[in-house]
């Protein structure tokens, strides 16, 4: 059998029993990494891939570029400014020290790569990854606005970090003498080319878009196959004029969602789902070229322990800063500071990372590996249990700040194992 038989099989087998796997806190991640692994070069090597492979690198691009549009065309910014600014506390405080504190400890960790360099490791681990712990963002019984919180944070914090990523490549690129001496005006331009092109696909298709919707011009099958079109447009369309393809993904989907007044979230869906078919490859392959040859190579204790420390001090801390003056329970905010997966973003911005530097480059894959590696199980395994009893311990505390009214979060299609439908019947949060 062939290695894409073989994974595709696996895509059948996880998707008749994803919700039977979640209650034993199993989760996708979990299995098509585990997949990848068995079936990559350090298994059974049928996945003929490699890192260098331009299938490879588009498939994985291409996914990012996907969920990126589709999930900043969903989020309304309201959302990000309103309940005292907890969305915006994680997104513009929490995301840059994590970033700052990252960078330091990199720097500590590995002292031969540079500042640049340990600026980007901190950069590519900064952003989280809600699926890998969708139950914290799912079950009801945690209160509504941590969970948008997190789910806000979850959508909007890898477009926000990819200039820096960009920005950081660009300096490691120059220092290596690989890339543009003038690393600032490379990476302005490709913001800007980004940028340009997301008004002219996402905020003026948009506008198009709901010109012939509100004129019965479009069908539902045919807004779903535009929406699509235009989140390919923004990306490769940005790439082509010299943008990045990324930002202008990210920035076309929050322009497509003002333009359009988020009145099209249905039809969105269809990217969203194309997203995460494409999430089970990246996650297959992430076992297969990352995790594969980690566990075949000699074990260096340094990545371990930035692993550890990206997922604890390096997350917890930058959040609990950011969340003074909240009068958050300290529970609340160790909740809210350990669930920060890392996960697709990260994979697809070391891909970046490794086409364009030389050294250092093993040990920032070492390093990131272990990270979402860990990241994988251990936010996999405990999202479920420590959800259910942040939650409980929350109803019995009476009136606090978390059960404060606040609107819903909109919960994206990675909740393949419908967590969402069988914890309707539990008790609503207390307000």
């Amino acid at each position: 059998m062939g290695g894409l038989t073989a994974l595709a099989v696996v895509v059948v087998a996880y998707t008749l029993v994803a919700s039977r796997l979640d209650r034993w806190w199993i989760t996708g991640p979990m299995v098509f990494v585990a997949a990848g692994v068995i079936l990559g070069p350090g298994g059974l090597d049928v996945l003929p891939l490699s890192l260098t492979n331009e299938t490879v690198l588009t498939i994985t691009e291409l996914t990012l570029a996907l969920l990126l549009f589709s999930d900043a065309s969903t989020v309304r910014l309201r959302d990000v400014e309103g309940d005292t600014g907890l969305p915006r506390r994680l997104l513009f405080v929490g995301l840059p020290l994590t970033v700052v504190v990252g960078a330091l400890l990199a720097y500590l960790i590995f002292p031969e790569v540079g500042l640049a360099a340990a600026a980007l490791i901190a950069t590519i681990l900064a952003p989280t990854d809600a699926a890998l712990g969708l139950a914290v963002v799912t079950n009801k019984a945690v209160p509504v606005r941590i969970r948008r919180a997190l789910n806000v944070e979850s959508g909007l914090n890898d477009g926000i970090a990819t200039p820096l990523v960009t920005l950081f490549i660009a300096i490691v690129a120059a220092e290596e003498g690989l890339g543009e001496t003038a690393w600032g005006l490379e990476a302005l331009k490709q913001i800007g080319l980004a940028i340009v092109a997301a008004v002219v696909v996402g905020y003026l298709g948009g506008k198009l878009f709901a010109f012939a919707n509100e004129r019965g011009w479009t069908s539902g099958v045919s807004e779903q196959i535009a929406i699509l079109a235009l989140a390919l447009l923004a990306y490769q369309g940005s790439v082509t004029v010299g943008g990045n393809g990324f930002i202008a993904a990210f920035a076309g989907g929050i322009l497509f969602g003002a333009a359009t007044r988020q009145r099209l979230a249905e039809p969105v869906e269809f990217t969203e789902t194309l997203g995460l078919s494409g999430s089970f490859l990246v996650w297959s392959l992430f076992g297969a070229l990352f995790v594969g040859e980690l566990l075949t190579g000699d074990l260096a204790a340094q990545p371990i322990i930035y692993a550890l420390l990206s997922l604890t001090v390096i997350r917890m801390v930058p959040v609990a800063i950011a969340l003074i003056g909240t009068h958050l329970r300290p529970a609340t905010v160790a909740f809210m500071g350990w669930f920060g997966p890392r996960g697709l973003a990260s994979v697809v911005f070391t891909l970046l990372a490794l086409e364009e530097i030389e050294r250092g480059g093993a040990m920032l894959l070492e390093t990131v590996t272990w990270t979402i590696l860990l990241s994988v199980v251990l936010h996999g395994i405990s999202a479920s249990p420590l959800a259910a009893r942040y939650g409980a311990s929350i109803a019995k505390a009476g009136k606090i700040p978390e059960t404060a009214p606040a609107a819903e979060p909109k919960i994206r299609l990675h909740d393949l194992a419908g967590r969402h439908d069988h914890q309707e019947q539990q008790a609503p949060v207390t307000t």
